[in-house]
């Protein structure tokens, strides 16, 4: 079982089931499609908490780049996952899904008070990653049955 730590302002949307994915650099490892995967906010800190019981399980890892340019106002350039480049469209899509929709985090995050996903996405991704080209994997997760 591996477990993952996310911000407080995710927190809501993982506990809702809003947010079903993260993405995270290499590791030496990380869950398998099958596998139970641990949710929790704070971790490795005294507020540590878990947000899902019982435990999602893992339905892909799959391999994603993600090439961000401080020249854009949206900052994400472009997003490829497994080997397949995303059309703009699926950009906001996938930024959606990953947490970064306005209506779901404007209110709770501070500095991100984007009109876009995408928008919110960037600017998380300026504060939290320094390369203009990042490359790790995207893990989903569904419910536990």
């Amino acid at each position: 079982m591996v477990a993952y730590g996310f911000k407080r302002f995710f927190a809501p949307q993982i506990v809702a089931g809003i947010k079903r994915q993260t993405v995270r650099a290499d590791r030496r490892r990380h869950a398998r499609p099958g596998e139970h995967v641990q949710l929790y906010q704070a971790l490795r800190t005294r507020h540590c908490r878990k947000l899902v019981d019982p435990d999602p399980v893992c339905t892909d890892t799959l391999p994603i780049v993600i090439e961000t340019s401080s020249l854009l106002d949206c900052v994400i350039a472009a997003i490829e996952i497994d080997g397949r480049r995303l059309h703009r469209d699926e950009i906001e899509a996938f930024a959606g899904a990953d947490g970064f929709a306005p209506e779901h985090i404007n209110h709770l995050a501070i500095d991100m008070h984007g009109k876009t996903a995408r928008e919110n996405m960037g600017a998380f991704w300026l504060a939290n990653h320094a390369a203009s080209l990042f490359e790790g994997v995207l893990i989903k997760w569904r419910p536990e049955d």
